[in-house]
């Protein structure tokens, strides 16, 4: 069983199982009965996505010092507890069932999924 880290809106992976957004805001111009359909996500789940002003620092960082800073600052984020309690669940469920997380970035090395990707890791979850 096996956590994915996804991009949302792309085609969904054999057995990938349910598809969590960790996005600030749902996908603009697509009725909210749709999100799965156009496999964006079958649960909103904005707990584990940045607040928006890291979303906006996120997205103007031009180098990787002020990309550093976003991660370090998305990092303290996420060890608020509930954050943290939440990657701490999902790295248990990666061992018993395969579910993804995602965002709409198209370049993991600059998203916060790929935060994730190291957080849920060290945290023993079973990722792809």
């Amino acid at each position: 069983m096996t956590i994915r880290i996804v991009r949302l809106g792309t085609p969904r992976a054999k057995d990938e199982g349910l598809r969590i957004g960790t996005v600030r805001r749902p996908p603009r111009g697509v009725p909210k009965a749709e999100f799965a359909k156009r496999d964006f996500y079958d649960v909103w789940y904005p707990v584990l996505s940045p607040t928006q002003d890291l979303v906006t620092q996120a997205l103007h960082a031009e180098d990787d010092k002020e990309w550093r800073a976003f991660v370090k600052k998305f990092k303290a984020e996420m060890a608020q507890p509930d954050a943290s309690k939440t990657l701490d669940l999902l790295a248990a469920l990666s061992h018993t069932t395969n579910f993804s997380v995602g965002c709409y970035c198209e370049d993991e090395g600059r998203c916060h999924r790929s935060v994730l990707r190291e957080l849920l890791v060290k945290r023993g979850a079973e990722v792809v």
